[in-house]
């Protein structure tokens, strides 16, 4: 298991077989690293930088093994441009961090030490800048291999430790590292329950990884309700996904309490359906073949009652996640049926492919009038439509209430997991309406919007509670070229509500 550790003083002192340095654009010939590291193993810098045409500019890296004592290491230098106090030079260092590693590791390196930059290059703190090195460097260097031959593995080195060096002994940094390892711990296991096959991470599977977490951690308590006690419930819509599998269903409720008898309460609700056929409306094949991250809201929500488990903000919490699997059969919900929701709303089924929002629909019912939180976000892969509209790089939200959707695209902005606001106004509502029933669950042609006529679906089902709902659909698996990322699962939305319950009342 990797380890983050904080160290005091230079990289190079700390035995490790790689070295990392930033180097600010147009001054490697002046950096203080760069100086050093040519005295120290006997070599030129500026002049090899210089050839290589190594400028410092974000995303320059430069590799040089070099030899001392008879001994190779390996001296990383990672351009980080200009100082630069904006969020998208902060975003670059994150990127110019993982790509650095991920070299690291390609050169089969098993240590490395990481001397921080200054964080007066980005306008941050050092806290944020050591805190986000530790989840930047243990996201990179995730890989799903478990299913590939041990002699086949190639594409990633066990790394057993990265050291964050700082000149100062400054406690701020062990302690800002140490809070980063556990929100990365968290996003990797997220990461991990959605890279799993589908028929090896059911409704059941993951309400059992659940119940481990919970076992782990004595602020947390665990309630869950099976498919029988879901229908006699009355949620209609998460038994009307259900019916079409043969596993059953899963509502997974898990509490945090923080001890404090005067704390809000905040929800986090995640869509988990563990495999999307689409049900009787069934995708083409090459949009089922990812189907196993539909669970992705469910995969972040859970992964986070691990982390604020251990980090202990100041506000209760509690996640929500309804499990099931959407599959066709002679028992699946057909186009044309009518379901009656957990507080008594109905909804024609028009397209059984549109079933995240009425698994959703009974998670959020139940939670408002049972829990009565000071707020709910849910997270969902939840229209193909978002994705269209905002592509890989930024989250859809949409809310009607000001301040909270503020906030949480504060917490986006901090945490590297963003939003962009898409409308959600009383036009698009009408998209809904069903001659038969309350709602429909797919909205009019005409007024187009998928992503936010789904919204307005499952606002239905919130009340006057405040609530935001995050559309994960183009973030949660396959982004390409943000480096601390691969091939698979994101982990999106972790970071984000890690953040909004560390800050909710700062």
């Amino acid at each position: 298991m990797l380890v983050l550790s904080a160290k005091t003083g230079h990289a190079h002192e700390q035995g490790a077989f790689a070295h990392l340095y930033f180097v600010v654009q147009g001054e490697q010939a002046t950096d203080k690293y760069v100086q050093k590291m040519s005295e120290q193993f006997g070599i030129n810098l500026a002049a090899i930088m210089e050839t290589q045409n190594f400028t410092g500019k974000n995303g320059d890296l430069l590799l040089l093994p070099v030899t001392k004592d008879g001994s190779v290491r390996l001296l990383i230098f990672a351009g980080i441009g200009k100082k630069d106090s904006s969020l998208r030079s902060f975003e670059l260092y994150r990127r110019a961090l993982a790509s650095a590693i991920k070299k690291a590791q390609a050169a089969r390196a098993t240590t490395i030490s990481v001397q921080l930059p200054d964080h007066n290059h980005f306008g941050v703190n050092v806290d944020h800048l050591a805190y986000n090195s530790a989840i930047i460097a243990k996201m990179s260097a995730y890989c799903f291999d478990e299913f590939i031959a041990q002699e086949t593995r190639d594409e990633c080195v066990d790394l057993v430790e990265i050291m964050f060096c700082a000149l100062t002994d400054d406690a701020v940094v062990g302690d800002a590292v140490a809070r980063g390892a556990i929100v990365a711990q968290s996003v990797n296991k997220a990461r991990h329950w959605i890279d799993l096959p589908p028929s090896k991470l059911t409704p059941p599977h993951l309400a059992d990884y659940a119940q481990e977490i919970v076992n782990e951690h004595d602020n947390l308590s665990m309630t869950m309700f099976g498919e029988d006690e879901v229908i006699k419930m009355g949620m209609g819509g998460l038994a009307g996904v259900s019916k079409g599998s043969d596993v059953d269903c899963r509502l997974v409720l898990i509490e945090y309490n923080c001890g404090n008898p005067q704390a809000e309460t905040l929800a986090f609700v995640g869509k988990g359906i563990t495999f999307d056929s689409g049900g009787l409306s069934l995708k083409p094949p090459r949009f089922m073949e990812t189907m196993k991250e539909d669970m992705s809201g469910a995969a972040a929500v859970l992964a986070t009652m691990q982390a604020v488990a251990q980090l202990k903000p100041n506000v209760n919490i509690i996640g929500v996640t309804p499990l099931s699997e959407n599959l066709p059969s002679g028992k699946a919900t057909k186009p044309g049926d009518i379901i009656t929701f957990y507080n008594g709303k109905t909804a024609e089924v028009k397209n059984t492919d549109a079933e995240g929002r009425l698994v959703l629909a009974d998670a959020l019912s139940y939670v408002v009038q049972h829990h009565k939180p000071a707020m709910i976000i849910d997270l969902a892969t939840l229209t193909g439509a978002c994705a269209y509209a905002l592509g890989p790089f930024y989250t859809g939200l949409f809310s009607l209430h000001d301040e909270l959707a503020d906030k949480i695209k504060a917490s986006g902005d901090r945490s590297g997991d963003y939003v962009w606001r898409l409308p959600m106004t009383d036009d698009y509502k009408k998209a809904i309406k069903s001659p038969v029933a309350d709602i429909c669950n797919i909205g009019n042609s005409k007024i187009q919007a998928g992503a936010t006529t789904a919204a307005h679906f499952l606002q239905n089902f919130v009340g006057d509670t405040p609530w935001v709902h995050l559309d994960i659909a183009g973030t949660a698996f396959d982004v390409p070229d943000i480096s601390y990322y691969r091939t698979g699962a994101t982990g999106v939305g972790v970071r984000l509500l890690v953040d909004l319950a560390m800050n909710w009342k700062k």
